[in-house]
């Protein structure tokens, strides 16, 4: 969309059909280039004005549609579509997706296996919390994990409230072998912020890289 008339992404915002279908058809070309198998369809914002409850019917069918859309497309590209709630308490309150349980409701409604769940662990937290058993739940949706601490949103090991090597061994133990995204904004230059990985990798018996020093 157009972000400097405020829009983050058109995937449910109604009369905007056809910017979506462009955007999409953009964004596999560039996908295609860098090698990268899935693209974040991003929901868009409640527009400007309007009552969250009384446009979220009309919102939602034109996300399902815009999905339905994007999923074909994908498809014949051998690519995996995303959506990704963000909270509308702290980062953006007009954001039309907010919750994994409005998104799994959503993609159950949409129906394509090609479709899943973007679960960024800082939203999931500040809307919902309840981490342990969120992602035991959706974890069959999930198809991609992104993390930062609460409530800063900075590196995992800085002070907030996620315990993120107890999170990290829960994914490992739901057979979780997917990339995680460092969503987060570094408090110091990017190596000094990577600090938290290697401590976890050591704490797990692991040369930096997460080799492991069994096998070495």
């Amino acid at each position: 969309g157009d972000q400097e008339a405020g829009e983050m992404g058109l995937a449910a915002v109604p009369g905007r059909q056809a910017a979506f279908r462009q955007g999409l058809a953009a964004a596999v070309q560039y996908a295609q280039a860098v090698g990268c198998p899935r693209i974040h369809l991003m929901a868009g914002r409640v527009p400007l004005g309007a009552d969250r409850a009384a446009v979220a019917g009309e919102m939602e069918a034109t996300f399902i549609e815009n999905l339905r859309y994007a999923a074909d497309v994908l498809a014949q590209e051998d690519m995996i579509g995303l959506v990704e709630p963000i909270n509308n308490r702290i980062t953006d309150p007009r954001y039309f997706l907010n919750t994994p349980h409005q998104a799994a409701a959503i993609l159950e409604k949409v129906g394509r296996p090609n479709l899943k769940l973007q679960l960024d662990l800082f939203h999931c937290q500040i809307m919902d919390g309840n981490l342990s058993c969120n992602l035991e739940t959706y974890f069959p949706l999930i198809g991609h994990i992104q993390i930062a601490q609460v409530p800063g949103r900075h590196e995992p090991d800085s002070p907030g409230e996620l315990n993120f090597p107890y999170i990290l061994e829960l994914l490992e133990s739901l057979g979780y072998t997917g990339y995680i995204g460092c969503e987060y904004a570094p408090k110091g230059d990017t190596l000094e912020g990577l600090g938290w990985l290697r401590s976890y990798w050591e704490s797990r018996g692991m040369q930096h890289g997460g080799t492991s020093k069994a096998m070495e």
